[in-house]
């Protein structure tokens, strides 16, 4: 005769109640309304309703948690789509920028980059956060004791809180910077360290290349100010110098000529937001006055644009006769025999400053020795 004494045969009433509990399982009932037996029963409980009765709950949370991740991830995307084609831009009063439907914004890529690696991190932090509710409950439907877990995870977290104290900033720091959009891959930056263009940016680091091709990882947390040149719009500033004596009411205008010819060209324009603006005399010396011009223009699109402009004020002011600035010169010529060589002390002034001049002296013809 079999007895089933590790089930705890001997102790349990001859009744349903006393073999499945005051609440009784669809197996457990049906195990006992077919034998009448407390040995079945107990096998039916221990070795089959309760594993079912576990592995159904474990799947519920499993599966209830997909779905939430699911509805989540969806709204997310919808959010992080939608900020990402969200190309109108607007001016600090709240209007549309009035050249937002002729100038193509290249700052619209950046933007969606932008958008989808916020999206990628809140997807990554709510799948995070469901499957981790969904282990804890698990572990208590498996019959674990959460209380001493939770607290050694919460020691540990503590322990690594104070041991990885630059990790976290470096984490916390991209966050924020991605978060508020300090800057993006594509844009040039000054990171006080090294300036350059923004080839990856992570949570922990931000890589940039140089104008030299030199390639900087540089950790988040330790950038404590950021100039962003290429955010929203662009300035091209163009200093040319002319000589002290000219017009420069003359000069100004033949500048905004040379400026309102690259504007009205189609493939130009496309590239300013506005209107190139001279905005006159920015320095003044004994010899030259530096003029100043100016052109409001896409994202990363102001060196060539500024470009372009030098070569135009420059034709525009040889055609106009305008003679460049430089430094000064003493032209040396002889009527006759061969050139005199130039004085030490002219010598000396030619290259003062450090940078070499034109040495030419303007001397008279002395007859020849005998001669009436």
């Amino acid at each position: 005769m079999f007895h089933a004494t590790g089930f705890g045969v001997a102790d349990v009433p001859d009744t349903l109640t006393g073999n499945c509990g005051d609440n009784p399982g669809i197996a457990c009932r049906l195990a006992w309304d077919l034998s009448h037996s407390t040995t079945a029963t107990q096998v039916v409980k221990v070795y089959l309703a309760g594993p079912v009765s576990q592995a159904g709950r474990i799947a519920f949370v499993l599966v209830l948690a997909l779905f939430v991740r699911a509805i989540v991830h969806r709204v997310i995307n919808k959010v992080t789509e939608r900020a990402a084609t969200a190309t109108l831009a607007v001016t600090p009063n709240g209007r549309a920028h009035k050249a937002v439907g002729t100038v193509p914004l290249a700052g619209t890529e950046r933007r969606e980059q932008r958008a989808r690696a916020l999206g990628s991190i809140l997807r990554s932090a709510v799948s995070v956060i469901v499957f981790g509710i969904a282990a804890l409950t698990i572990l208590g439907i498996l019959g674990f004791n959460l209380a001493p877990l939770l607290a050694s995870t919460a020691v540990l977290g503590v322990a690594l809180g104070f041991g990885a104290q630059n990790l976290v900033r470096d984490y916390l720091a991209g966050l924020l910077m991605l978060v508020e959009d300090h800057y993006g891959v594509g844009d040039t930056i000054n990171a006080g360290v090294a300036t350059g263009t923004v080839e990856a940016m992570t949570l922990l680091t931000t890589r940039l290349r140089d104008v030299n091709g030199v390639v900087w990882h540089i950790r988040n947390g330790t950038i404590d100010s950021v100039g962003n040149e290429s955010q929203g719009w662009s300035r091209a500033v163009i200093d040319y110098p002319v000589p002290y004596g000219e017009d420069l009411a003359r000069i100004r205008a033949l500048m905004e000529q040379a400026a309102d010819s690259l504007y009205r060209e189609r493939g130009w324009k496309k590239l300013m937001l506005e209107k190139p603006e001279v905005w006159g005399a920015q320095e003044l010396s004994g010899k030259e006055v530096t003029m100043r011009l100016v052109a409001k223009t896409a994202p990363m699109r102001q060196w060539e644009v500024a470009r372009e402009l030098r070569a135009r004020v420059k034709a525009a002011l040889d055609a106009a006769g305008v003679q460049p600035a430089g430094p000064d010169t003493i032209v040396v010529s002889a009527t006759s025999g061969a050139a005199p060589q130039p004085e030490p002390a002219a010598v000396a002034l030619a290259t003062a400053n450090g940078r070499p001049t034109e040495i030419e002296a303007d001397t008279a013809a002395e007859d020849p020795p005998g001669t009436s």
